[in-house]
């Protein structure tokens, strides 16, 4: 047997099993991702936003200020920025111990830059990749908000995790319509230098607080 007729037999062996006629595409198997439950997608949300190193937090929604407060605490934070339509509740208790700068004051990236942190809902979760989406809505604020404060505290819903990329983007397709800018996060902001060595909060927040509301 020469060698083009083994590899010729070889082929011929490899797609014995194939029974979709020449001309056409074989039907993709169906995804799985959307068999996962709310509790399990948010289980495995919880789990991919940690892998990245963020830290997460589970919460009752009642105890979200709490939370809130206990985060800037641990992390050393003295002044905190807020966009105009975040949930007043969240940071209501912050007064006595963190400098609150609504984000109407917050005017130049100097001044951000002199902000330890900022407090933002988010818009969607997606439970595969461990992602968090910002569409930059009233209670998220614009967008520097979130890239130049050195710590992100971020509270996002039970309700609005979702399984999978599709899911996410099917919430989304109104503010892309509207041409609204979207920050999508996984993880504290981190690149490496010459040598491989991990570098964070270079291009945006050092630290990431992921708190969930359930």
């Amino acid at each position: 047997m020469s060698a083009r007729e083994e590899i010729l037999q070889r082929v011929r062996g490899a797609v014995a099993d194939v029974t979709t006629p020449v001309g056409q595409r074989p039907v993709a198997p169906a995804r799985t991702m959307h068999d996962l439950s709310d509790a399990g997608a948010l289980e495995l949300f919880a789990e991919r936003v940690a892998d990245y190193r963020a830290t997460v937090i589970r919460v009752a929604t009642a105890d979200v200020p709490a939370t809130v407060a206990d985060a800037l605490a641990r992390l050393g934070c003295r002044s905190v920025v807020v966009p105009s339509g975040l949930d007043p509740a969240w940071t209501a208790g912050l007064d006595a111990a963190v400098t609150v700068l609504p984000e109407v004051e917050a005017t130049s990236h100097a001044q951000l830059d002199a902000v330890d942190a900022v407090v933002t809902a988010a818009k969607v979760g997606i439970a595969v990749t461990g992602t968090i989406i910002l569409d930059h809505g009233p209670d998220q604020g614009r967008r520097e908000l979130t890239l130049v404060p050195d710590t992100h505290v971020c509270v996002i819903g039970a309700d609005q995790v979702v399984p999978d990329v599709p899911d996410a983007v099917a919430r989304l397709r109104p503010e892309v319509g509207a041409a609204q800018p979207l920050t999508w996060i996984s993880g504290p902001s981190a690149t490496s230098d010459i040598e491989l060595n991990r570098v964070e909060g270079v291009h945006g927040p050092r630290n990431l607080v992921v708190v969930i509301a359930e």
